[in-house]
């Protein structure tokens, strides 16, 4: 009896040993509330389906702080280390590491446009070793918010890098949706988060409304962009809805949190061993309504109570 206990124990003991621990890279471009929020969702999402850090999965979290150069030295990083799957939040980061690596499973988040990006084929058959999830902005819905408020805008700022990819897609939808309703848009772009302030300030007296896409850079300046906007009562729309908690007027937008839990199955899927190339490029489909009363008080705007009814989320 004490023979087999003890050869049971050593059975485990060697089943312990050897179970494998996946290495897993997150990268991110930025630290700013929505993306960090994606990046905690992924990671309670496999934490719950039974990959639990210190156990059988080991992060190494990487984020380039709005460097490209950073985060391509992330990408060679990630790949010389040959890690077994890598998490990609937001374009800039994801286009680094999917040009350094067609073998090590790719799962992409907040990204505008995977297609458009060269990340993927198409988002229902990627076809190659990258997947995940994308966080295209309804730009149409959002641009609305600004009737719906009861805000005239005749020219309208819009504040981007463009130098993300994204963002210049975003763009030219905001571009060809305004163009049908008699709109002017005027553009402000930054190659990094010090110029946000100056081209917030560049838009005073230009525009009537200020509308900011996801675009990593200037979110993660977004208070440059406020203070503009307070000083000078010029609404801001944004394209994230984290952006109304930090003072933004009000967005139409994903939760992205919810987000990175839905890219947290996918990562699971492929660490089970599901292949990237047949895995669909999902979307979030439930939008959420972010209203800011505090923000709509500075600024002399009167929320219409049916609107804030459908809010989920009022800021006082």
């Amino acid at each position: 009896m004490k023979k087999l206990l003890v050869v049971m124990m050593l059975f485990c003991f060697t089943v312990l040993s050897f179970a494998k621990t996946y290495e897993i890279g997150i990268t991110q471009i930025v630290e700013h509330p929505a993306l960090d929020a994606c990046r905690k969702g992924v990671m309670d999402k496999l934490k719950e389906l039974g990959f639990e850090e210190g156990k059988n999965v080991r992060y190494d979290v990487q984020i380039a702080q709005g460097n490209i150069a950073t985060a391509n030295q992330i990408a060679q990083k990630f790949v010389g280390d040959k890690k077994d799957l890598i998490v990609a939040i937001a374009t800039p980061t994801a286009i680094a590491v999917a040009n350094l690596t067609k073998k090590i499973p790719i799962v992409i988040s907040a990204i505008t446009d995977p297609v458009g990006a060269k990340l993927v084929k198409s988002l229902n058959k990627p076809g190659g070793n990258v997947t995940g999830t994308t966080d295209m902005s309804p730009v149409k819905e959002q641009i609305a918010l600004f009737d719906k408020l009861n805000i005239p805008v005749k020219r309208l700022g819009v504040i981007y890098n463009s130098g993300e990819a994204n963002s210049r897609t975003l763009v030219e939808i905001l571009k060809n949706i305004t163009k049908g309703r008699g709109i002017l848009v005027v553009e402000a772009t930054v190659t990094n988060s010090s110029g946000v302030l100056m081209a917030a300030k560049s838009l005073v007296g230009k525009v009537d409304g200020i509308y900011i896409p996801t675009d990593n850079t200037v979110v993660s300046a977004l208070e440059s962009v406020l203070q503009v906007s307070f000083e000078n009562k010029i609404p801001v729309i944004t394209g994230d809805t984290d952006s109304v908690v930090r003072g933004a007027l009000a967005s139409l937008g994903m939760d992205y949190y919810k987000l990175g839990l839905q890219t947290g199955v996918i990562v699971a899927k492929v660490l089970k061993g599901a292949n990237p190339a047949n895995i669909p490029v999902e979307t979030l489909k439930d939008l959420d309504l972010f209203i800011n009363e505090s923000t709509a008080k500075k600024l002399g705007i009167t929320i219409p109570a049916d609107l804030l009814s459908q809010a989920k989320k009022v800021v006082k």
